[in-house]
């Protein structure tokens, strides 16, 4: 047996042996909700979740766990009791909760298997290679991509690789630099859109419906994914790169050496139509967008006379159901798009039907991810794990000023660890909302933190599964993407760590993000600057400034 192993053993049975203490300690019988409501033990089946996906860094099994320790202290360790909490009130209750999102994640998967089949993609890499002149063009169109594809970051990973691959390598962009863009535009880009899976998931764990609401809340003070745009922005611009990426950049246009693999089996199925067009691509998702908008104003009342919200497009929002709007929204717009492309005579009806259950099956780890997240908030909150974060904070003081800042670190590590963003933020947010409270402007720089550092621990993972399809996306090693990108995600990071302080202090006297946005936007750009001047003044060659037609070290 590995010693690795042997101390992950030994620490599993000293933290058993510590939670059956803290359950004889913490007991109490004369409590009507049960003997370990709003106790400490409330936030022991979170505490366990987290705890094993560090050891296992295995989500799934880890979120049951955690359900199943919830359902334990709720029915005092009755068997039966546990058993019917865990099925009902855990799994059941959250496929229920959580089915119009199931509906969305399908036919998301499905328009991701159409377009892909219909080669509106190929066309736009084809119309690429054409159209852009420069490696900072080649750099911004893979980017301009990315951004386009928010809707799902699978989408995006199996998508922009391997349409921008021909583009990169004509303009000598190493494999890694594009494997780097393609990951930075995924889970990145698709947290701050709030026509995306990620928004639907993210909504399904805020209580009261108003989950999008405070999605879109959250988007300004979600330092990490903006400031990625900013960073692949500015450093694109001022042509140099730093640590190990300038190394295989320098290679890639001095050599030639791109840092290829000659894999097979990575490509996403494209149609071979010769009469597709970039079109193909950009209508269809206009269409989600649109579709997804539209039905998110009718069911929160923005059509209706009697709904007391009728023409009123922001309160339209504020009273709409993502888990109605998005999956009602994305099954008009499926019922379009193959319209749409058997119109093209790109797609045949029978390709259309096979691919619902292709993209069932390309969501099936999303969704089992959703469940058993949702089931864990279930079982937590039978436990009043809600009231008793609330009374730890209420006295918390002037160190609630530093909440966002020490969540977004939590939620980086556990992120990282897992290599997922939803399970972390499945189980992060519940604990913020029942804490802190997303009423207040704390409350939602707090959750914005959380999602952010989710994000960030997700794009440095090594076993992230977006970072895994970036490399594959983008044909390089793995480890080579891996050890590429992370001094770029941590400066992203560093930033971030230091804006969500800020953003903490700056709230408290009645300022907020139209201030601490562009501090931290300024920091980012001042912190690219600085590293450049630093690796100047030590005349290193870990700076490379592409020219028009050569390159040269700085």
């Amino acid at each position: 047996m590995k010693k690795k192993t042997i101390i992950n053993l030994c620490i599993t049975a000293l933290a058993l042996v510590a939670v059956v203490i803290l359950s004889i300690t913490l007991r109490n019988s004369d409590a009507a909700e049960g003997p370990y409501y709003a106790t400490f033990m409330a936030l022991v089946p979170p505490i366990i979740a987290i705890g094993l996906a560090l050891m296992t860094k295995e989500v799934y099994s880890s979120l049951f766990v955690g359900v199943l320790a919830g359902a334990l202290f709720t029915a005092d360790f009755n068997p039966v009791k546990t058993l019917d909490i865990v099925a009902n009130d855990g799994i059941i209750e959250a496929v229920k909760g959580t089915a119009g999102i199931f509906a969305f994640l399908v036919i998301l998967g499905a328009i991701v298997v159409l377009l892909n089949k219909a080669g509106g993609s190929k066309a736009f890499g084809e119309w690429a290679q054409t159209h852009v002149k420069t490696r900072v063009g080649a750099i911004l169109a893979t980017f301009a991509l990315g951004v386009l594809i928010f809707v799902d970051d699978y989408f995006n990973c199996l998508t922009v690789g391997s349409v921008m691959r021909p583009v990169s390598d004509t303009h000598k962009i190493s494999r890694s630099k594009l494997a780097y863009i393609i990951d930075a535009t995924a889970a990145p880009i698709c947290m701050i859109a709030p026509v995306s899976s990620w928004a639907a998931a993210v909504s399904q764990y805020v209580a009261d419906g108003e989950g999008l609401v405070y999605f879109i809340k959250a988007i300004p003070y979600n330092f990490y994914s903006l400031l990625t745009i900013v960073f692949i922005i500015t450093i694109t611009f001022m042509g140099f790169d730093y640590g190990k990426m300038a190394g295989v950049e320098f290679k890639a246009m001095k050599e030639g050496n791109l840092g290829a693999l000659d894999a097979e089996g990575n490509e996403v199925e494209h149609g071979e139509h010769a009469h597709a067009r970039v079109l193909d691509l950009v209508l269809p998702i206009c269409i989600l967008i649109v579709s997804c908008i539209l039905a998110l104003m009718y069911v929160g009342g923005f059509f209706t006379a009697d709904s007391g919200y009728q023409w009123d497009l922001i309160g339209a929002f504020g009273n709409t159901d993502a888990t109605v709007g998005l999956p009602l929204g994305s099954l008009l717009a499926l019922v379009i798009i193959i319209a749409y492309l058997i119109a093209r005579r790109l797609i045949t009806f029978k390709t259309s039907m096979e691919a619902i259950p292709k993209g069932f099956t390309a969501m099936v780890p999303a969704i089992l991810i959703l469940t058993l997240a949702t089931a864990l908030k279930n079982t937590t909150s039978l436990l009043g794990s809600d009231v008793f974060v609330a009374r730890i904070l209420d006295n918390a003081g002037a160190l609630k000023l530093f909440l966002p800042a020490i969540i977004f670190l939590i939620a980086c590590g556990l992120s990282f660890a897992t290599g997922t963003s939803w399970g972390t933020f499945g189980i992060l947010i519940p604990i913020v909302q029942a804490g802190i409270g997303l009423g207040s402007e704390l409350g939602v720089i707090a959750m914005s933190a959380c999602l952010a550092g989710a994000v960030c621990g997700d794009h440095c993972s090594p076993i992230s599964d977006t970072t895994i399809m970036a490399s594959a996306g983008a044909q390089c090693e793995h480890v080579e993407h891996v050890a590429t990108q992370l001094p770029y995600a941590l400066t992203v990071a560093a930033v971030s760590f230091v804006s969500y302080i800020l953003a903490g202090v700056l709230q408290n006297i009645g300022v907020y993000w139209y201030v601490s946005l562009p501090i931290a936007i300024a920091l980012m750009i001042g912190t690219l600057f600085g590293i450049r001047l630093i690796l100047a003044r030590k005349g290193k060659n870990e700076a490379v400034r592409p020219t028009k037609n050569n390159f040269e070290k700085s």
